[in-house]
This record gives structure tokens, C-alpha cells and sequence, in this order.
């Protein structure tokens, strides 16, 4: 690999951490991104240098990206592509910040990706996903209550397994997180939520901080139960293992919840503003994937109002 771009892009990373406050899943991610186009970039053009990139040098990347199969033989599918690209872009555009002289990102274009219809639960089926947990076992209860406050709060697989109990107000039935990008706010959780979790913890017996601890594995009280603490891979087969349990026709991740949160707000009246807060997104164009929502209200307008419809 080309040793200055590789420091470059440490650098890169560092700026996401330390200044931009990502994730270290999303530093993660970046790096690797990078990491395939500095390797491609060493073996393919040895002798191309980062302030000597061109157009014709990203097509001829994009076509590797385009061929680019995974362990399993598959080619990378083109909003995965599209992620390489933009890492390179976002990159670029800290070099240019930094005085580098380089290709301006805004010359890169993104191909369109077909748009993906968006997956979520109605109230129904959140209610038969839940009743799968059996709550006469502690484990159950567990489940319960992360499925019921998945749905109540609309939290991140990230922001859930890092809450404490101390952190939860369930009198007040609300709790502050740090989101995506270290922006703070404010979640409510409903009565129902709030039942279930209070259930969970009564039935409890330790005194370990995390709200959500694994029942698998060796007991370690260390530092106050930490390495007790659920993981995000763990909620993410807990919500699979239900989904598979009631039969959903919808092959619902955590993820998902999160969507049927917004949703139902949506349907239920709320403006798009507020779903933004509530959701922690930091700009409004991403809460608007949700206007399948309010195209169905608009629909029942036009049926109800529409003189053609009478």
C-alpha cells in the first residue's frame, strides 16, 4: 500500500473521531472503504499520487468496485458501491480542507440506486412479535421489554444496549441518550413499555448497572455487571428469534422497530418535525423517507374530498 495515503487516511479517521465525533462503528467502516481504494490504487496505478487523481482514475475504480465479488462469489451491489464512494468523497474533501491539492469530490457523482421500500410493523404485529417472549422466565421478561421499548422509543440497537438503569426514569416515563454524531435528546417511553421494564427489574436479583444483561455465559460482577451488559449483536438475534417465532411477512430487524416507531407516530398525526427529534436525526431530508405515511393520509384526502370520487 502507498504509505503517505495510508497516513492520510489515518489522519482522516482521527478527524472523524476526535472533530466529528462518529462512531467506531462508522470509523470502522471508513476504513475499510478507504483501505480497498488505497490497495487498489497501489497495485492497480503505482505510480498515481493523491493530488494527481482524476475522472478517468474513479471510473476505472468504479468499474473494480462494479466487478468486486465477496467470499461468497457475489458482486457488491450498487448502493454498497455507492458507500466506497462516498467515504472517497468525504475523504477528498479533508484533504482539500487541509490545503492538499487533490480531485474536488463534487465532481464525483453518484449513480442513482433504485429506491428500496421501507420495512415496518403495524400495531398489530408488534403486538403478536411480543407476545412470543415467554414472560414467566427472567430471560422472557427481558425480551419483552426490549421489544416493547424498541417499538416505545424508536432507539438505536447502539443507544439501547448502552442505557443503565439508573439512566431510565421510569416515574417520569423518559431518559436522555447520546445519539449518532453525540447529539443528545430526549426519549419518552409509553405506559406499556414502562410496565414491562418495571416487571423485568423486580424479578431481578442482581445489582449490575446495565438495564439489559446477558443470561448466558459465566457470571462476571465485575465492575458493576459491564461485562453482563446485552450486546448489539445479541438484540439483533433476540429480534430475529421473535420474528421467526410469530411469522411475520416481514423479515424485521431492529431496525425495522425503529421505522414502525416513526410510523406509527406519523399515521397516528404527528408532524415530521417532531418524529425528527424524536428519532435524533440530524436533518429533516432523512426523517422523509418516511412519507410513504403521508402519502397514504393525502390518498384518503383525495378520496374523501375529490369531486371525481362522488
Amino acid at each position: 500500500m502507498n504509505n503517505s495515503l495510508s497516513q492520510l487516511i489515518d489522519q482522516f479517521l482521527e478527524y472523524l473521531e476526535i472533530e466529528k465525533n462518529c462512531s467506531k462503528l462508522t470509523i470502522r467502516d471508513y476504513r475499510h472503504y478507504l483501505e480497498v481504494f488505497n490497495s487498489w490504487l497501489t497495485t492497480s496505478l503505482p505510480s498515481k499520487k493523491i493530488n494527481e487523481l482524476d475522472l478517468q482514475t474513479i471510473r476505472k475504480y468504479r468499474v473494480y468496485l462494479a466487478n468486486k465479488e465477496d467470499k461468497r462469489g457475489l458482486t457488491l451491489k450498487r448502493v454498497t458501491q455507492n458507500y466506497y464512494v462516498i467515504a472517497l468523497r468525504s475523504f477528498l474533501r479533508f484533504l482539500i480542507k487541509n490545503d492538499f491539492q487533490t480531485l474536488e469530490p463534487s465532481k464525483i457523482d453518484l449513480p442513482k440506486t433504485e429506491s428500496r421500500s421501507l420495512k415496518f410493523l403495524d400495531k398489530n404485529q408488534i403486538d403478536r412479535l411480543a407476545s412470543y417472549a415467554d414472560t414467566s422466565k427472567e430471560e422472557g421478561l427481558r425480551d419483552r421489554a426490549i421489544l416493547e421499548l424498541l417499538f416505545s422509543t424508536g432507539l438505536r440497537v447502539s443507544e439501547l444496549v448502552k442505557l443503565n438503569i439508573t439512566q431510565v426514569n421510569l416515574e417520569r416515563k423518559e431518559f436522555g441518550v447520546i445519539g449518532k454524531g453525540g447529539r443528545a435528546r430526549v426519549v419518552f417511553v409509553s405506559e406499556r413499555a414502562v410496565g414491562w421494564i418495571k416487571r423485568y427489574l423486580e424479578k431481578r436479583k442482581d445489582r449490575f448497572a446495565p438495564l439489559f444483561i446477558r443470561y448466558s455465559g459465566r457470571v462476571d460482577e465485575q465492575d458493576n455487571g459491564e461485562r453482563m451488559r446485552l450486546t448489539a449483536r445479541s438484540v439483533e438475534r433476540i429480534v430475529k428469534k421473535y420474528v421467526r417465532l410469530a411469522r411475520l411477512p416481514v423479515d424485521a430487524t431492529v431496525h425495522t422497530l425503529r421505522h414502525s416507531f416513526a410510523t406509527d407516530l406519523l399515521s397516528n398525526g404527528a408532524d415530521l418535525r417532531s418524529v425528527q427529534e424524536m428519532l435524533g436525526h440530524k436533518n429533516i431530508s432523512t426523517t422523509q423517507i418516511y412519507t410513504h405515511v403521508t402519502n397514504i393520509k393525502l390518498q384518503e384526502v383525495h378520496k374523501s374530498f375529490h369531486s371525481g370520487n362522488k
